[in-house]
């Protein structure tokens, strides 16, 4: 299935108002943004993965709309799924883009 691509042209809008210097990259079989280098969100399937301090994510997850990451059969903690629960409105989706981008400075890139 492919990912949403409403659901990533509403992140792509969110970011280009906010002045945002952002690309996009093919990745998890979705769409990723990627705010200095690093990935901030992304779309997979009808879902938003996003990136966020793992010091709020045991807070994060008890959200609606919100759930752990896992890709692997092992939860990855700073990263969560956000369903249309958490995504339907505009600005609950804001809200979570912002603790992305938030957290995004203080991210570590990944090793390539």
């Amino acid at each position: 299935m492919a990912y949403n691509e409403f659901l990533s042209d509403r992140i792509s809008q969110f970011f280009k108002e906010k002045g945002v210097n952002f690309y996009e990259k093919k990745m998890f079989g979705g769409m990723c943004f990627m705010v200095n280098d690093k990935m901030c969100v992304g779309v997979v399937k009808d879902e938003v993965m996003a990136r966020i301090n793992p010091d709020i994510y045991e807070e994060a997850l008890t959200k609606k709309g919100c759930s752990e990451m896992n890709f692997t059969g092992r939860p990855m903690k700073g990263y969560v799924f956000l369903n249309e629960d958490a995504t339907d409105l505009d600005e609950d989706l804001h809200k979570w883009l912002q603790i992305a981008l938030d957290f995004n400075p203080l991210a570590k890139s990944s090793k390539k």
